[in-house]
């Protein structure tokens, strides 16, 4: 009992520090510090093309929410108030965003031709995450795993822009109710409805598939 209040006493404080280190940073970093702001840059790069990445499963796209996320995070940062971490901020705005990318690709989807799946990963949904079949594999059972993809992708695809998003969240990156409406800028009894409301989508849309 003692040792286990001790380590919770030790987790907070190293997450406190952590916490006061970040700051200090960002305060530089306001201050005009460049080497500071790129220190921040550094510390969550990958975290960002991560998320941009699982949010809109192209790699160019990504790359783009990445480079405009940051930029909007530079121009904005003298209004950050550390009312909220640094790290918790940051997400905000790469998933405004990328909601703000995913709004003008769904307008323009009629125009488009359709984008084929790539063995560079073009396109990242539910079937691109599977493992890739042995090579020995049932021709028949390829094609019936490659025709299921297609359904979930069509399903996802389907559910409104945050509705996906919360559920890609939740399922693909495992994020907390919580976390996930604190980057949307939403509650967690919002969150939970989306995800109740993509849940019973896609289970709609695959009963066919059963």
């Amino acid at each position: 009992m003692g040792i286990s209040v001790a380590l919770e006493g030790d987790a907070r404080q190293a997450a406190a520090a952590k916490l006061a280190e970040e700051h200090a940073l960002v305060r530089k970093a306001q201050a005009g510090d460049r080497l500071a702001f790129e220190e921040l840059v550094r510390r969550y790069d990958r975290e960002v093309l991560r998320l941009a990445l699982n949010l809109v499963h192209r790699s160019e796209d990504a790359r783009d929410i990445y480079q405009e996320g940051f930029l909007r995070v530079y121009r904005n940062l003298h209004r950050f108030r550390f009312e909220c971490s640094f790290y918790t901020w940051l997400y905000r705005i790469v998933t405004n965003v990328a909601l703000d990318h995913l709004r003008r690709r769904t307008s323009r989807r009629e125009d488009q031709a359709p984008v084929p799946e790539d063995a560079d990963g073009g396109t990242r949904d539910f079937f691109d995450r599977q493992p890739e079949p042995r090579a020995g594999a049932n021709p028949e059972k390829r094609l019936l795993g490659q025709e299921l993809g297609e359904h979930i992708a069509a399903a996802l695809k389907r559910l409104s822009t945050r509705e996906r998003m919360v559920f890609e969240m939740k399922h693909y990156q495992g994020m907390r109710l919580r976390a996930i409406g604190d980057l949307l800028g939403t509650s967690e009894e919002t969150v939970k409805n989306s995800l109740f409301r993509a849940t019973r989508k896609l289970r709609s849309s695959l009963d066919g598939m059963r």
